[in-house]
């Protein structure tokens, strides 16, 4: 892949990283030119990638890395890098990479001829017939990645391709992220211009496919890389200051020895060890903190055997020092996206310093380390399943990548994949989110309940018309937290897309690539629905308006009959006019004195507040108002207070009985019916009222907002004691989610 070789590496390489050094580059070289060793015989040159690889899988057959090995130099004997080295010693150090993290042999194997068939005269036919269908799978999706480095308009569909390959098996991606970081340590032959534009894609596309593929050994060292050619003057201070602090006493190496006394009294069997920050992460607490001290150049490791283990040492530690409880975070109980599990804190020590704790098993520091790398061949245990042609069932597969796939191939345009692809891999953090139904979703910081319809549904999201957040109902532009349980609430005739669709506003609250496309995609298919029944946002007139309420409890609620009836909610028996704001038309009578009820005031007449409508057994409280009439509350209305505490004088009201002879008396009240948006729902809920036997007198609909509608309904009930039925009757028809009588607080259901 046209690698070119330097002798030169930045300062303070990661320890622990494998590195092949000029010694080895040169003992590569020597054994290369002579040739490949006898029958049953490693090559020298391959010897050591085979040690370390035993070190991992000490059961590996070797004898396919040296067919694999002869076959590569062979096919590379006269190519030379830039360097002057035999060109088999880029993928001999691309090898050493992914065997130090500990990559299977097929890996391994692919790795070696991951250049053959793309700069020799090896054929994928041949690579299949001598090491199987799984190397020529590996080799020939590596090779599909040719031109990353080539140009930036090639870039957007080179990384489709790679996204793809990756999708397919992500040991393609872990074979180019190590291929990528060798040609980034011998970077130095190029000219500065190619390095810049090289460190360019290497930092806005192959650092965060590493960071979520959890290859964090990667991912360091090419961010340092990148770090010394895009900004080497922040470079040469953060390594000036970490050559100033390598002569003095390391205080981490104290705070491990205290940790290390107090495990082992506790009887917690651990290793701990101090791990140093690598140049990026000094750089970015420098800029965090300001000036920095020992303790904030590094951290301390614990290793433990098992998962109680974590928490033992946790309970240590926090029991004898310290602890910030800030920092502490668990991503034992809930991992991140890309596989990392650990325990964060941070504890004070005697002198008061700060020191920061990584807390894991061996097991999780390999996966910390490695990610998919460690993880092993993803297909050993589905060998000979049933599964579409072109498709492979891979369980390390993260979810953002299944929803990258998603996407992409949604995304015909190549500049809309670009832009879509660089804003998705600039998000570095990602939450988890709990399903109604047990299961976890993770998605990006900042998500909403928009991006996560159409990361769970896909498409069938256009017909999502709500959601309810840790149990409480929420609009679709709410922001998701971590740890967030969500339900999202789903149209009943989903396949009608035609009338259920996303708005224009999704985009609005839309973070993800996924969601975006669909939204888009969907409105311009359907152009007409975006000025459908959201125009009605724009009429003047609403519900609250006509009632004088606003949705909180009571606000300013007027007093029914002075003069707010000349805005009476406008009425509807039985019509199925549509939603979208519109009233209907009044209808005659209304106004009528009210029967039922008993007043201390002689020839007045009486009505009932539209701000609280009472019904039997309500206790209730009537006032004077202007031409002789009583309006009459229930007791505990908000308007009762307002009134009394404006000076003016209460009317014994009460309601009639029998012996008044006014018992078979109608009784007014006015419903509140929080429901989602959908067609037909005011038919449908006039028709669950008209079952109950109860009149429409006034209805109003209010202009849907987020997917969500509110209707108000006054009706004439023909026994009071009906009103508990006749909600809970308006309550199950589909997609109302609360009924609340009027005076009630609507606070809580907006």
């Amino acid at each position: 892949m046209s690698a070119e070789a330097t002798d030169q590496a930045p300062f303070g390489r990661r320890r622990g990283l494998p590195r092949i050094d000029l010694r080895n580059l040169r003992r590569f070289s020597r054994a290369a030119l002579l040739g490949s060793a006898s029958r049953g015989r490693l090559p020298d040159a391959i010897e050591h990638v085979a040690k370390v690889h035993r070190a991992h899988h000490p059961g590996a057959d070797l004898d396919v890395l040296r067919k694999a090995y002869v076959l590569a130099e062979s096919s590379h004997r006269g190519q030379m890098r830039k360097s002057g080295e035999p060109y088999i010693t880029h993928p001999l150090a691309v090898t050493l990479i992914l065997a130090e993290l500990g990559a299977e042999t097929t890996t391994l194997t692919a790795s070696l001829l991951h250049d053959t068939v793309e700069d020799t005269e090896v054929t994928l036919d041949q690579v299949g017939e001598q090491f199987g269908e799984e190397v020529r799978y590996l080799v020939d999706g590596v090779t599909k990645l040719e031109k990353v480095d080539y140009g930036a308009a090639a870039e957007p569909e080179t990384f489709r391709k790679m996204l793809v390959a990756t999708g397919n098996d992500v040991r393609v991606m872990s074979i180019k992220l190590a291929d990528r970081l060798h040609n980034m340590r011998t970077l130095g032959v190029m000219r500065p211009e190619k390095q810049a534009r090289i460190a360019k894609v290497t930092r806005d596309v192959l650092i965060p496919l590493a960071e979520r593929l959890g290859v964090q050994a990667l991912k360091t060292e090419l961010e340092d890389l990148v770090f010394a050619i895009l900004h080497p003057e922040e470079y040469a201070r953060t390594r000036e200051l970490l050559q100033a602090h390598a002569g003095r006493p390391d205080p981490l190496a104290q705070a491990a020895e205290d940790v290390r006394g107090v495990l082992h009294e506790a009887g917690i069997t651990a290793e701990v060890l101090v791990r140093p920050r690598h140049f990026v992460s000094v750089h970015r607490v420098g800029l965090k903190r300001g000036e920095l001290t020992g303790t904030d150049l590094g951290r301390l490791l614990v290793l433990v055997s098992d998962d109680a283990d974590c928490y033992a040492v946790l309970g240590e530690l926090h029991t004898c020092f310290t602890p910030v409880i800030s920092e502490f975070k668990d991503f034992i109980a809930v991992p991140k996206f890309n596989l990392y599990q650990s325990l964060h804190t941070a504890v004070a020590g005697r002198d008061g310093e700060v020191t920061e704790v990584l807390i894991r098993t061996h097991q999780m520091h390999r996966v910390a380390e490695a990610g998919v790398i460690a993880l092993g061949n993803p297909y050993a245990s589905t060998e000979g399943a049933d599964a579409p042609e072109g498709e492979r069932a891979d369980p390390t597969r993260p979810g953002w990548l299944s929803r990258l796939l998603d996407w992409q191939s949604a995304t015909p345009d190549p500049d809309i994949f670009w832009t879509s692809l660089r804003d998705d891999l600039a998000q570095d953090r990602e939450i988890t989110v709990f399903r109604s139904d047990g299961g976890t979703l993770g998605l990006p910081a900042g998500a909403s309940c928009v991006d996560a319809a159409y990361a769970l549904y896909g498409d069938d999201a256009h017909s999502c018309i709500g959601a309810r957040v840790n149990g409480r109902i929420a609009t679709l532009s709410t922001v998701l937290r971590d740890g967030d349980t969500l339900q999202l609430l789903m149209a009943s005739d989903a396949r009608d897309t035609a009338s259920h669709g996303p708005s224009p506003e999704w985009l609005d609250h839309a973070r993800t690539p996924a969601a975006r496309i669909a939204i888009n995609r969907w409105l311009a298919a359907h152009p007409a629905s975006q000025h459908g029944p959201r125009e009605a946002a724009e009429e003047p007139e609403s519900a609250s308006e006509l009632t004088g309420q606003e949705g909180q409890d009571g606000q300013d609620a007027q007093d029914g009959q002075d003069g707010q009836e000349t805005k009476d909610a406008q009425v509807a028996r039985g019509s199925q006019a549509s939603q979208g704001g519109q009233t209907v038309a009044p209808a005659p009578g209304t106004g009528r004195p009210e029967a039922g009820i008993v007043v201390d005031l002689p020839g007045a007449t009486v009505r009932l507040a539209r701000c609280c409508t009472p019904v039997p057994p309500d206790a209730i409280t009537g006032f004077a108002v202007r031409g002789g009439a009583v309006t009459v509350h229930r007791e505990r209305c908000p308007g009762v207070a307002r009134m009394t505490a404006a000076g003016r004088t209460a009317v014994g009201v009460r309601w009639a009985d029998e012996d008044d002879g006014d018992g078979g008396a109608d009784y007014r009240v006015t419903l509140f019916a929080e429901a989602f948006s959908r067609p037909h729902l005011l038919a449908d809920l006039t028709e669950a009222i008209a079952a109950e036997g109860a009149e429409v007198v006034a209805a109003a609909v209010e202009p849907p907002r987020e997917q969500r509608v509110r209707h108000t309904y006054t009706l004439q009930l023909p026994d009071a004691g009906r009103l508990p039925t006749l909600m809970r009757a308006m309550r199950n028809v589909p997609g109302v989610y609360d009924v609340t009588r009027e005076g009630r607080s609507m606070a809580a259901a907006r």
